[in-house]
């Protein structure tokens, strides 16, 4: 192993919220308005949103927790039913199953993209089936088309998790545009409003559901004619949103530029870099390896040699949901897909974020192949 030729001045994150001054400026217009809630700029979020996305409705909540909770609930899906997700992805994706009172059963994933593998789904479609949930995992959309043709042919609700995926690409048209798709702007994520969610839908009966359902059922001031919650967006957090958004394109473009360096320059044996399909726009909300046998150390071992040398990583994720103590709990660990347990043991994210610059990129790819 070679010794890493430069001293380590400051830690490099895994990753960095790129807030500036357009940012603050709309933020403070909002607070000297005194309309803080929802209001005018949520709606103009909304708007813009759609616009960006090229979708008919777009509605703001919280966060994107909730933007699946509501997504779910405008769906009608219920006590009884089942909802084909993937184990490999964060909590909040099976949890949301889980709050409607349904079954979250998980196929497998793609052992270069990690997500769903559609001949998976069909192994595990029962009568009691209701949607796929799928994720575009990392910012690399999912198989749309096969996904959709199964939905076709079952009846089936197709909801896209978007949450790491604000402006990826399938055949060029942007996800969460072809089912329900559900967007988080958590303060990691390629833009962000803080906490923030979206729902995006050309359905104009589920988008008029979701916004009931996100402000106490209310169908007018003081008229409730269903069962909602308090799950609005504030002026605040959009005015953040406006701003970001912005911004995405050129953030997801040093995104990918920051990965084409990695991928080109990193050169160790046992260390698979990401893969990108020709069909798609990845747009690498994490820049995921694997950590093979043949890899010089163990996983612990290199995120410890990381972090020595000041370079921030993490483990995304590291178990298959089934196997959260929660899940168990609930006798949910009764599935196994052994493609999910193999890669779980095995991924590591490196910085990859917009913020990084140029030196950044050269020291994270000197101490990594110092490995070697």
């Amino acid at each position: 192993m070679q010794e890493v030729g430069q001293q380590v001045k400051v830690m490099i994150p895994i990753a960095k919220p790129m807030i500036g001054k357009d940012e603050i400026r709309r933020v403070v217009e909002v607070l000297r308005s005194g309309m803080i809630a929802q209001g005018n700029m949520v709606k103009e979020f909304e708007d813009r949103f759609s616009e960006y996305l090229g979708v008919k409705n777009s509605v703001a909540v919280f966060n994107g927790t909730i933007a699946l909770d509501v997504a779910l609930k405008a769906c009608g899906i219920g006590r009884g039913d089942e909802v084909i997700t993937t184990p490999f992805t964060f909590i909040a994706t099976a949890n949301a199953i889980l709050y409607q009172g349904a079954r979250p059963v998980f196929a497998d994933i793609d052992e270069k993209t990690y997500n769903i593998n559609p001949d998976d789904v069909l192994e595990k479609i029962s009568p009691k089936t209701k949607a796929i949930l799928g994720v575009h995992l990392f910012g690399h959309p999912f198989d749309v088309d096969v996904i959709l043709e199964i939905c076709e042919d079952h009846n089936l609700i197709l909801i896209e998790d978007s949450a790491q995926a604000h402006g990826a690409e399938y055949k060029g048209r942007k996800v969460g545009t072809f089912g329900i798709g559900c967007f988080s702007f958590y303060a990691t994520k390629n833009m962000t409003t803080g906490e923030g969610g979206m729902i995006t839908t050309n359905d104009d009966e589920i988008a008029k559901l979701c916004r009931l359902i996100r402000n106490h059922g209310e169908d007018g001031k003081y008229n409730h004619i269903t069962l909602g919650y308090n799950y609005r967006m504030t002026n605040i957090q959009a005015a953040i949103g406006l701003a970001q958004l912005k911004k995405l394109d050129n953030f997801n473009e040093r995104r990918r530029r920051n990965a084409s360096y990695l991928n080109k320059h990193l050169k160790v044996e046992g260390l698979i870099k990401p893969y990108e399909a020709k069909h798609v726009k990845h747009v690498y909300h994490q820049y995921v390896v694997r950590i093979t046998e043949d890899f010089p150390m163990s996983r612990r071992e290199f995120m410890e040699y990381l972090r020595k040398h000041g370079i921030g990583c993490a483990i995304h994720y590291p178990m298959p949901i089934y196997k959260q103590p929660l899940y168990r709990s609930l006798g949910l660990d009764d599935q196994t897909c052994p493609i999910a347990e193999e890669v779980s043991s095995q991924v590591l994210s490196l910085p990859v974020h917009p913020a990084l610059s140029d030196d950044d990129l050269k020291y994270i790819v000197e101490v990594v192949n110092s490995i070697a």
